[in-house]
This record gives structure tokens, C-alpha cells and sequence, in this order.
């Protein structure tokens, strides 16, 4: 009898929590939640759109795709997000689709958990 075993990545995730709070010191607590927020909504479509851009093998929407989500997770201080951003990115041009799938996989969660310690931290006081 086979044995199959299931991985479960866990992924660390680095916020620089300096980053958001100059933001609300820069803007204002209104002004700050809208612009994270609106931050946050381009995040999660950005997600989506990178994992239908490499689905349709479109490694140029992917590259570029890419580096706008690295630019946004680097304002709002998703340092993790950010570097797997730029390792998607890079690993368009290499034509590698191994590594770039599996780099898309942890693009995704590392996305996902970046999103949602954010919204956790909104919970809180920054």
C-alpha cells in the first residue's frame, strides 16, 4: 500500500510595520485607511491577475504584473511579498517553468498571508 503525505507550507512573512505607521503619521488616520485599503484591494488583483497570466502563458503580463505588485507591497511595507515579487519577475525572463511555478505558488502564499496580517494589524491601534 502507498503512503501519500501532505505538505503544508508555512510561510514567515516580514511587515515593516515603520512603513505603515509613517503613512498614517503622512496622511492622517482617514486618509491612511483609504489609501491602505484601496493598496489592499490592488494587492488581491494583482494576485489574481499574475495566476491568470501565467495560466495563459503571458510571461511578459507576468514580469510586469510582477514588478507593480513588488512596488505596492513595498509602500505598505510587505518586505516578504515584495522580494518573492521581484524572484517571480526575474524568473519570467529565465523561461524556467518549474521555478516559476513554484515561485508563483509561494507568491500566492505569501500574498495571502501578507493581506491578512495587515487587515490584522488595521484591527489593532498602528
Amino acid at each position: 500500500m502507498t503512503e501519500f503525505t501532505k505538505l503544508t507550507h508555512m510561510e514567515e512573512i516580514q511587515l515593516d510595520r515603520d512603513q505603515l505607521h509613517t503613512l498614517y503619521v503622512r496622511f492622517g488616520p482617514v486618509q491612511a485607511d483609504r489609501d491602505l485599503n484601496k493598496s489592499l484591494e490592488d494587492l488581491a488583483l494583482w494576485l489574481a491577475r499574475l495566476q491568470k497570466a501565467r495560466k495563459l502563458g503571458k510571461h511578459d503580463d507576468l514580469r510586469s504584473g510582477a514588478d507593480e505588485l513588488k512596488q505596492i507591497a513595498r509602500r505598505l511595507g510587505m518586505t516578504t511579498l515584495a522580494r518573492v515579487a521581484r524572484d517571480v519577475g526575474e524568473l519570467c525572463q529565465t523561461h524556467d517553468g518549474v521555478a516559476l511555478s513554484a515561485a508563483m505558488a509561494r507568491l500566492t502564499r505569501v500574498g495571502e498571508r501578507s493581506l491578512i496580517a495587515v487587515w490584522d494589524l488595521q484591527d489593532m491601534s498602528l
